[in-house]
């Protein structure tokens, strides 16, 4: 078994492109010799910033050899036949194989030598790659025929053994030459065979395993930091990107002047985070230091001084730009910004970003009046409960660190009235938008929402509001954290039912594979907000004050009653996703479907399909609850069966129909309350003790006697007991 070794070597390769790059080379050389029959003992590549690297490790010297076998015409056909069959296969008529009646040419075909198929493979590889940009250059560049790659591609190692394999691709041959690194060792390396690649380019400042590099700055890093007696910031998305810019990373530590600590850390982090790929560092109290960690690609003599020279300048360079975009925004009111957004075209049929705040602004303030949202001890008036403070910058999801983040405003006033808590919410929902228009948002579009509380803190607004308009866009993502401050959940639930509300309005809705608008996300947002907040949000209330059509007593036109589908197709809508959620959770779909808008005292209330939808499936888990569904089910397909609906007459009953009867008298009051106090739970377990007689009934009563007064009040009494069923949940949807 021989091991081979290709090398693709380009000008720099993006970062961003890497791992799949060496994911996609793998992939298409290992389908390019599943076709001949060849199968590698292992897989590895790599990537570096100017080089692809593959190795194929076991490959037998040849292929096998194959037996192709092609059907021809049954034995006694017309000769014509049997000739163009034989031109066909290129065989003469004693040479075909009879099965059956039917002749088979049968050609062995030898193996091919391992190394033409590779030869093979390498152009058409490189030809077919995936790349999610690609250029060509040079003189050929002028035919659309000429190679695409995603950077000039300058040199090909192709070695099966020791062994050259020949190809060329677009005037490039292969060859057993490289380089090294591009300042330590830029001259030629001669690669003996895959053995040696690693080592040879190692020994010339090039670390081909991007692992090993994210390793060797992770630990750099932290070790960096702590020598200053700092704590790094971790942050994955960085690792992999400085590790996709180096061939040989050596981390650094940098400072810059603290009076930028003046500016919030967020800016600060983004800052060095995205325009310079640099770490940040907190200090011992949890702090934003004034220090950056950033990774070189040399091994300075001097350790690095004036690489880290340089770095600071061109930081405290973008800090004055970011210094100055925040200094001069806070110059202007947030006020005065927002009457900016009227220039800003939301949505063609929807008008400016100013209309939608309008529309929110009223919405907000609505669901404060209508004890929707309250004021509560527990929640108090002041900024949101999150514990970070603040939106943060995004990061990795592995990131083990939380973002940096300071607090706009501190404390909190005591709980408000209703009253003042509208005016809030209203006050929080104009200004909620503003900050798209300063120019911090302008440069950093992620900062959007917390650039605007900061403002709001520093000009004097009211804390909540501060924290409204910092935390309004909340829930982003599943792992996001909710809102629970009053003012906040009012312009957050408003701003999202806002958007849900005005697209689909004009018939904007998501399809299977496409959501331009986020709706999806945008309903699961305000499902957590609701369910997180405990709100009795009936989904209807807030679409009719929506739409301006609160005055039952009003006349409808034609347009408005057209308008009014919005009351079932957004709720349907909602109702998908929570089902999508707590199936998320592990509640069974038919679960769902058993609990969901269920009868008209529910229909809207998401935290009650919620609840009901919990406690069924704890319920149907257990002995009780599996029993009473089989009866409840045996019961409805008798009932179904006897076009039985209601009426019963009582003539002196069976003991078990006594039984049963005393079960439901005991079990129908007892649920009803609990349904009416939304203690789900509870109804279950009402509906538990009907299990016993229930099981009774069908083992010792025939209900359909031949005395059609028994029939009657039997099919009666089972009646009964479905109904009873069905004040808690449609059991008929249930599975099993």
């Amino acid at each position: 078994m021989t091991d081979f070794l290709l090398e693709l070597r380009s000008e720099e390769i993006p970062a961003r492109m890497q791992e799949k790059a060496r994911e996609d080379l793998a992939r298409l050389f290992a389908a390019e010799l599943d076709k001949a029959g060849l199968k590698a003992a292992e897989v590895v590549s790599y990537a570096t910033p100017r080089r692809l690297a593959l190795i194929l490790k076991g490959l037998p010297e040849q292929t096998a050899a194959v037996s192709e076998e092609t059907k021809g015409p049954r034995v006694g056909a017309p000769p014509q036949a049997l000739e163009g069959f034989l031109r066909k296969t290129g065989l003469t008529a004693d040479q075909l194989v009879e099965r059956d009646g039917v002749l088979f040419a049968v050609v062995d075909k030898p193996g091919r030598a391992t190394a033409e198929v590779l030869a093979a493979a390498i152009p058409a590889v490189i030809r077919a790659f995936p790349w999610p940009k690609s250029m060509r250059w040079g003189a050929d560049s002028l035919s659309t025929e000429s190679l695409r790659w995603v950077r000039p591609l300058q040199g090909i190692v192709a070695l099966f053994g020791s062994e050259v394999v020949p190809c060329e691709i677009a005037g490039v041959t292969s060859g057993a030459a490289t380089v090294g690194h591009r300042f330590h060792h830029p001259g030629t390396i001669t690669i003996g065979s895959a053995d040696d690649y690693v080592e040879k380019l190692r020994a010339c400042h090039v670390i081909v395993d991007g692992a090993e590099r994210r390793n060797i700055i992770a630990l750099g890093a932290k070790m960096a930091a702590q020598k200053a007696g700092l704590t790094l910031v971790e942050d994955e998305g960085l690792l992999y990107e400085n590790a996709g810019l180096t061939e040989w990373p050596m981390p650094l530590l940098g400072r810059f002047d603290e009076a930028f600590l003046a500016v919030p850390p967020e800016v600060i982090q983004l800052t060095a985070r995205v325009n310079q790929k640099y770490f940040v560092c907190r200090d011992a109290a949890g702090k934003l230091a004034n220090a950056f960690v950033c990774v070189a690609n040399i091994d300075a003599a001097d350790g690095g001084e004036k690489i880290v020279a340089g770095n600071q300048k061109v930081l405290a360079a973008r800090l004055s730009d970011a210094r100055f975009f925040y200094e001069t925004d806070l110059k202007v009111p947030l006020a005065a910004q927002a009457g900016k957004l009227e220039k800003i075209v939301f949505h063609e049929k929807l008008g400016t970003v100013a209309d939608k705040v309008e529309r929110v602004a009223k919405l907000a303030r609505w669901l404060v009046e209508s004890g929707v949202i309250q004021s509560s001890p527990e929640r108090g008036g002041g900024p949101s409960a999150s514990a970070d403070g603040g939106r943060g910058l995004p990061q990795a999801a592995s990131s083990a660190e939380p973002p940096l983040h300071h607090q706009p405003a501190a404390g909190g006033p005591p709980p408000r009235a209703g009253e003042d808590l509208a005016d809030l919410a209203e006050r929080a929902a104009r200004l909620a938008k503003a900050d798209l228009v300063t120019g911090m948002v302008g440069e950093f579009p992620e900062l959007q929402g917390l650039m605007g509380g900061y403002y709001a803190a520093a000009q004097g607004e009211d804390p909540a509001v501060a924290a409204a308009i910092r935390d309004h866009y909340k829930p982003v993502g599943q792992g996001d954290d909710v809102p629970t401050d009053p003012v906040t959940v009012a312009v957050a639930l408003a701003d999202k039912l806002d958007t849900l509300f005005a697209f689909f309005d004009i018939n904007e809705l998501p399809t299977g594979s496409k959501d331009p608008f986020a709706l999806r996300r945008a309903a699961l947002a305000s499902i957590r907000l609701i369910l997180d907040n405990g709100l009795a949000l009936v989904t209807d209330a807030p679409i009719t004050h929506w739409l301006g059509q609160e005055d039952a007593g009003a006349e409808l036109s034609n347009e408005d009653v057209a308008r009014r589908k919005l009351l079932t197709t957004v709720l349907d809508f909602f109702l998908d996703r929570l089902t999508v959620q707590l199936r998320e959770r592990g509640v069974r779909h038919d679960i769902v479907e058993a609990s969901r808008r269920w009868n008209a005292r529910d229909d809207g209330r998401l935290d009650r399909v919620t609840a009901r939808a919990l406690a069924l499936q704890a319920f149907v888990g257990t002995e009780d609850g599996a029993n009473l569904l089989a009866g409840y089910k045996r019961a409805a397909n008798i009932l179904k069966k006897e076009e039985w609906e209601a009426g019963a007459v009582n003539p002196a009953p069976e003991p078990a129909e006594a039984a049963l009867a005393a079960a439901l008298d005991a079990a129908e009051p007892k649920a009803t309350a609990a349904i009416e106090a939304e203690q789900f739970e509870d109804a279950m377990a009402a509906l538990a003790i009907l299990r016993a007689p229930i099981d009774a009934f069908f083992d010792q009563v025939t209900v359909n006697d031949a005395d059609p007064v028994k029939r009657a009040a039997r099919l009666g009494l089972l009646a009964r007991m479905r109904d009873a069923v069905h004040k808690v949940a449609d059991f008929a949807k249930i599975e099993g």
